[in-house]
């Protein structure tokens, strides 16, 4: 199983970037076929944050928008939301020792955690500070 990164969503949602074609193929190919695939439940709230943003994106997606965006995502059979179970903390705790996490790579830390908590070895994602975690194998666009 993949999880999928909230980079790839914005691209994919979004037709400025010069990403947009190959993230939305990437999702077509993920949520339209038979294999299991998962996306972070903390993506989903970053994903909302990053589409609204007035200082990320000109002009910033509506909120109903973003919603949508994940409805229809959510909506394929194959997808799985990965949630914190009982052994994501200790998890997080050595996602960030082991990579020595701070600042915005935090929130990288509890994507891999909840990653190795359901299995997870693979992470569909333009982010390269995932290399700072082992076990966890990096998928580009």
């Amino acid at each position: 199983m993949i999880a999928v990164d909230t980079n790839v969503l914005v691209y994919a949602h979004r037709s400025e970037f010069p990403q947009h074609r190959a993230a939305l193929g990437a999702l077509r190919r993920l949520s339209e076929g038979p294999a299991a695939w998962a996306i972070p439940v903390f993506v989903l709230g970053e994903f909302i944050r990053v589409a609204t943003h007035p200082r990320v994106l000109s002009p910033p997606s509506t909120t109903s928008d973003a919603i949508a965006v994940l409805d229809e995502l959510l909506s394929s059979p194959s997808v799985r939301i990965l949630l914190p179970q009982d052994r994501y903390w200790e998890l997080l705790r050595e996602a960030i020792r082991e990579s020595a996490a701070r600042g915005n790579i935090v929130f990288d830390a509890q994507i891999v955690a909840l990653c190795r908590e359901h299995g997870v070895v693979e992470i569909l994602t333009e982010d390269r500070d995932f290399r700072a975690f082992r076990g966890i194998a990096i998928k580009s666009l």
